[in-house]
């Protein structure tokens, strides 16, 4: 269960993040995550709401963005969303959707980024 380890690593770069920029509140996250991540979204939403808990992410709207696989194809050069064998996740296998063709580069579905934070600063803060 690597996504306990993801998103405690989530919470500590969204806390430091919020420290360094004087936070009274943190009102807002989005995190995007990848299909091929195999981070599981629920699971990782699970294990964010316990581990926010007696920070200043407390309360906070955690939003998770699934993102889809995308792909360039070294035969017919189609470039786009991917077609997946949703037989299991564990072990995806990625085609081209064009011509069916395996030999792929992924350009997309691998990130797990904390895109945005929206945060409260106290009211006449000068740097807000």
């Amino acid at each position: 269960m690597h996504e306990l380890s993801m998103a405690d690593a989530m919470v500590k770069t969204v806390l430091d993040v919020a420290e360094k920029n004087d936070a009274t509140e943190i009102i807002e996250v989005t995190i995007e995550v990848g299909k091929l991540t195999m981070l599981n979204p629920e699971q990782l939403k699970f294990l964010l709401d316990v581990l926010v808990e007696d920070t200043l992410l407390q309360g906070a709207d955690i939003n998770i963005v699934e993102l889809p696989v995308e792909l360039k194809c070294n035969l017919c050069e189609y470039s786009g969303s991917a077609d997946m064998d949703d037989s299991d996740h564990y072990l995806a296998i990625v085609k081209c959707p064009e011509c069916g063709e395996r030999n792929v580069e992924i350009t997309a579905g691998r990130e797990c980024n904390v895109k945005n934070i929206k945060i409260e600063k106290e009211e006449g803060d000068e740097d807000a």
